[in-house]
């Protein structure tokens, strides 16, 4: 059995931060309920715990780009976080374009006829098994 390394995917909002994590094959893509941001402080020493509790060895963040491609605020907003985090965390980060996952994640909730009180408690970590599962099928 070919073991991968234990990826962890972060969707990051203003207010909350989708989680996921990768299986040990890096096959599947597996949701883990949000990081509420109560500070910036506080989400990434959150962030930091999990990181060494999970084992994780690589950190993808997806990066909210334009959709022609360029980065804006909200681009530079997760870059400055990320900038922080590199501070006091020891593993790889790398970014993930992730145009669109939240409209996927919306999508596929409606879909699944979830209410809208459950869509809201979900779509922060659904994007970001979306995010992961991508970059997971691209390896």
């Amino acid at each position: 059995m070919n073991l991968k390394q234990k990826v962890m995917s972060l969707d990051v909002g203003t207010r909350r931060i989708g989680v996921a994590t990768s299986d040990l094959l890096g096959v599947a893509a597996h949701p883990h309920p949000y990081i509420l941001r109560k500070s910036t402080e506080f989400a990434l020493e959150e962030i930091k715990r999990f990181i060494f509790e999970e084992q994780i060895e690589i950190l993808l963040v997806g990066l909210p780009k334009n959709m022609d491609g360029s980065l804006g605020p909200s681009a530079q907003s997760v870059i400055d976080f990320v900038d922080l985090l590199k501070k006091i965390i020891e593993i790889p980060v790398q970014y993930w374009d992730e145009r669109l996952s939240t409209v996927s994640a919306e999508k596929l909730m409606i879909e699944a006829d979830l209410s809208r009180k459950k869509r809201k408690q979900k779509i922060d970590s659904m994007a970001a098994q979306i995010i992961l599962q991508n970059y997971l099928d691209s390896q």
